[in-house]
């Protein structure tokens, strides 16, 4: 379609047969630069985002010279092709049947679109579909683009009566607040949520809070992409209000969301460290904890882990050892982020197989089984960890808050998606109970407040809690988060008063927390 467009404007077969493959050759090699400076490769909205911000053309240029002045020659040799071709080709082509072949091959992409299927979500990151995803990006950019912002926002006047988020400058906390450690589970769910399943009713104590309670929470992808529910926690919005661009929110949103949860607790004095169980670098993780206020990370090397699949207890011990010497050096309250790596995917094979635990009963789908062995193994860690900090630090005060960041492909058949082979092969309604996992707050040393009352809490919603949870004061813009989460009885995005929740987002732009473009 594109070669006929350019026949179709030129009247020259060269011109296109020269601009066609030079194009798909500069897009292979920009998305091969962009892999190994972000683990990502090229989208459309590249175009705008790099170019509609100076600041972001200084970035990258003080950060990627030599790849910006392979671009740009590339892009001058692409030129220069395509005059000498347009001056030199003798053949002319009619712009009638340059015309019918535009029109013919134009209706043939989006039916060729729909039956390559939906473009998984994670294709971006490392799916070696460099031309594809570039061409099949340029819907959702259209979108964004037409949409004006990046996220889903009321109109500009809308929030003229709303006076602007205030972030302030220091901390009113009356006394030292708790430690505060954040536990991603990866891939954790309470059993009691999947249907049919048979297990241990032990089991049931890890996903419990300090009242005794199994608290719901409703994420926002299945399977697999934590990064989204990382997003919503350490932000405090929804990835679905990203539409088509949410896949790769980390990275478009990295330095562009302020008065985060991480900032919030740096304002009264928290020293914040991410445990993070691979590399960095993985889907530009290390540059979105970086801005959102975490400086501190310690990955997979840091630690010394052999794999990107340890026990829990590696990293317990790795964040223990960085308590030791932060107790005896500094009076400073710690948030520590801290991502397991235990329960993720695949489950075709015994995981610490040395360990002897209960799985599901007889008869239970393999693979749920090996997956019920492994949250029995991270209870055991779980409960061996906290025991450890009561034991070795009798006069800190901890608040203790974990999650479940997805389901575990394992539970795709016990909600009737048994013939998908993998999470991007399933198809479930937003509202479906296979984006409930949990949260669950206890503290050591120190008694947290009661929870809210609400049925189901959505992810956006839990950065602000622990806040609360921790007895700090809450910005302007936590205020009105909690002010949401009760009216919208702890929906966000599926709010039934949706405008408030486009008011919200429109008041975070105005207020200059969210730069969304």
């Amino acid at each position: 379609m594109i070669a006929s467009a350019i026949v179709l404007l030129t009247g020259r077969l060269l011109v296109a047969a020269i601009a066609v493959p030079a194009m798909i050759f500069v897009v292979v090699q920009a998305a091969t630069f962009k892999r190994e400076a972000m683990d990502m490769i090229v989208h459309a909205y590249d175009i705008f985002f790099y170019l509609m911000s100076w600041a972001t053309v200084v970035f990258l240029w003080e950060h990627y010279r030599a790849y910006l002045f392979m671009l740009v020659a590339a892009l001058a040799a692409l030129a220069i092709a395509v005059v000498l071709a347009y001056r030199y080709d003798p053949t002319r082509v009619s712009r009638r049947y340059a015309l019918l072949a535009f029109a013919v091959f134009a209706f043939l992409t989006p039916y060729a679109a729909d039956l390559k299927g939906e473009r998984r979500h994670t294709q971006y990151y490392w799916a070696d579909l460099v031309v594809s995803s570039f061409y099949s990006s340029w819907a959702e950019t259209a979108q964004t683009l037409w949409r004006g912002t990046l996220i889903e926002a009321a109109p500009p006047a809308s929030a003229n009566s709303n006076a602007p988020f205030v972030v302030p400058t220091g901390c009113s906390a009356t006394e030292r607040p708790p430690h505060i450690l954040l536990i991603h589970q990866e891939s954790l769910v309470q059993p009691s949520v999947v249907p049919g399943v048979s297990y241990d009713k032990s089991l049931d104590s890890l996903f419990k809070s300090s009242d005794g309670k199994i608290h719901q929470m409703r994420v926002e992808t299945y399977g697999g992409a934590s990064w989204l529910t990382e997003f919503s926690i350490l932000a405090g919005v929804s990835t679905y209000s990203f539409g088509g661009m949410r896949p790769f929110v980390q990275a478009l949103m990295a330095g562009k969301v302020k008065d985060t949860l991480p900032e919030a607790l740096a304002r009264c004095g928290y020293r914040n460290v991410v445990f993070y169980p691979m590399l960095k670098n993985f889907v530009s993780n290390g540059r979105f904890y970086n801005a959102v206020g975490m400086p501190e990370i310690f990955d997979m090397k840091d630690q010394g882990a052999p794999s990107a699949m340890e026990r829990d207890r590696r990293y317990y011990t790795n964040m223990l050892k960085l308590m030791d010497t932060h107790f005896r050096q500094s009076d400073k309250p710690l948030f520590t982020f801290m991502i397991t790596s235990s329960g993720h995917q695949p489950y075709t094979h015994k995981f610490a197989p040395e360990m002897d635990v209960p799985g599901g009963a007889p008869g239970t789908n393999p693979e749920m089984h090996e997956f019920l062995r492994r949250e029995a193994i991270a209870k055991i860690d779980y409960e061996w960890m906290k025991a450890e900090l009561q034991r070795r630090y009798p006069n800190e005060r901890f608040l203790i808050v974990q999650y479940g960041d997805h389901h575990p492909i394992a539970t795709r058949s016990y909600f009737g998606q048994g013939k998908a082979r993998a999470a991007e092969d399933t198809t479930f309604d937003k509202d479906s109970a296979a984006f409930i996992t949990y949260y669950a707050t206890e503290g050591i040393n120190y008694d947290p407040p009661k929870l809210p009352d609400v049925e189901t809490l959505d992810v956006p919603y839990l950065g602000g809690l622990v806040l609360e949870q921790a007895g700090l004061p809450l910005s302007d813009s936590y205020v009105e988060r909690k002010r949401l989460r009760a009216l919208c009885d702890g929906r966000y995005y599926g709010c039934k008063q949706h405008d408030e929740i486009l008011t919200f987002h429109r008041r975070l732009i105005d207020s200059g927390l969210m730069v969304a473009r």
